[in-house]
Parts: C-alpha cells; structure tokens; sequence
C-alpha cells in the first residue's frame, strides 16, 4: 500500500521580494498556492543580529495551515542557518534535528521525521556552498548523515544547492543513492534560468509530478519560485 504526499522547496530570501519589499505575508499566500504537505525552506531567517524568523510565528499560525519544526536552536528562529521545514498542522513529527556539514560559509542542512496522511517520510532541507569544492563536501555529509539514521524512511532530500552545472558537482555525488524530480528553472523568479532548487528522492519513493511554481505572487514574492513535486510513498508496514 501506498500513500501519496505533495512536498515543496522554496527558497525564500528573507521574505523579500523582487519588488525589494520584505512582506512575509506574501510567502504565505504562494505556499497557499502550491498546498504541498510539506515544505523546506532557505533563507527563513533573518540573517543578521538574533536571527530571528523572516515570518513571524503568529502569521503561520494564523493565515497558514502550517506550523514549522521545532528546532529549538535559538529563540525567535525557526530553523538553522535559514533552513526551516513547515509541515501541515495535522502532520505530527517523530524525530527533528539540525545537520553540521562541512563550512567555508556558515551553511547546515534540517532532517525532520514527519507522518502526514498516513504516511511516513524523512525529510532532509538544506542550501548549499556558493563554492563548489564545499558543496561536493556537504553533499557527501548530508547523505553520511541520512544512512547514519538508526532507522530506514523514505527519504526526500529537498532545497537550494547552488549547482550551476547540469549534471556534475555536487549532482553527480547526490546521484549516486538519490533520484532528481525534473522540477525545472526557478532562479531568478522574474526570468528563470538555473535549477538551483532541486528535489531528490531516495529508493522506495516514486515522483508521480513535479514543475516550478511560476505565479504572479511568487514572481514577486522571492527572487526563486517555488518547486513542488507529488510523490507516492510506501505505508509503513504493521
């Protein structure tokens, strides 16, 4: 039997648009748009100072139907090093916790454990080096850290990689265990023309669809679109 889920990837630049207007609502609006099940997001933190969320915690309570991962890495952020995971208010989440990779730059990766619609599925966001040598490195550290998991999940790795290249650097050492969705271009927002933001998926899990976000709200809401990709996933078993 299986289940099948709908996840997304957005990297959100702060909540600044294209307009060069910091609206958080708007963020809001276009993940109402892709109504995926689950969400992995960059640059959700403010980068400066505290580093407290880019979305205020009242405004996903209140005009979402989401509520971020719990990462308790700071008070007033919702993720680490900007990524952050929403999930569906009714998901309920078994295991959360921030990754270290490897850093020229400060950069991480979030692994959450999340149940939604019957399902189960390990979910991995991140955003990777500007430089390619430390994405190479990253990318070999968050596959170490999935296969260290004590148990096996279905597993989808999700977010900004900064790979430029259409099949080698950090895609090539990705490649070796996961499957890329054909997403699409979704940098920059108002003309796309780099895949940076990719979805990948590891055994078990099959991409049924899965494209770019490309909407009038999101062309204005980040300086990426949004991808999406409507996965089936195995039940778990007993």
């Amino acid at each position: 039997m299986t289940r099948t889920i709908t996840v997304a990837s957005y990297n959100i630049h702060k909540a600044v648009g294209t307009d060069r207007k910091r609206r958080p609502d708007r963020i809001l609006e276009v993940l109402h748009e892709i109504d995926a099940d689950i969400v992995a997001l960059q640059e959700a933190d403010q980068r400066f100072g505290a580093k407290l969320t880019a979305i205020p915690i009242d405004l996903i309570a209140e005009r979402s139907d989401y509520r971020p991962v719990g990462f308790g890495v700071r008070p007033g952020g919702i993720g680490w090093h900007g990524n952050a995971i929403f999930v569906r208010k009714s998901a309920t989440i078994t295991d959360c916790r921030p990754l270290d990779l490897p850093v020229l730059e400060p950069r991480g990766a979030v692994l959450a454990d999340v149940r939604v619609d019957g399902a189960d599925v390990r979910i991995v966001g991140m955003h990777l080096d500007l430089s390619g040598l430390w994405r190479r490195r990253q990318a070999k550290a968050v596959i170490a850290h999935v296969a260290a998991c004590e148990r096996a999940m279905p597993t989808v790795l999700m977010g900004d990689l900064n790979e430029w290249s259409l099949h080698g650097g950090c895609l090539r050492d990705f490649g070796g265990t996961y499957r890329f969705a054909a997403t699409g271009r979704s940098f920059h927002a108002r003309r796309p023309m780099a895949a940076l933001d990719r979805i990948l998926v590891g055994p078990g899990v099959e991409v049924i669809d899965s494209g770019v976000h490309h909407s009038h709200k999101a062309s204005l809401a980040s300086d990426h679109l949004p991808i999406w990709a409507k996965l089936r996933v195995p039940a778990p078993s007993g």
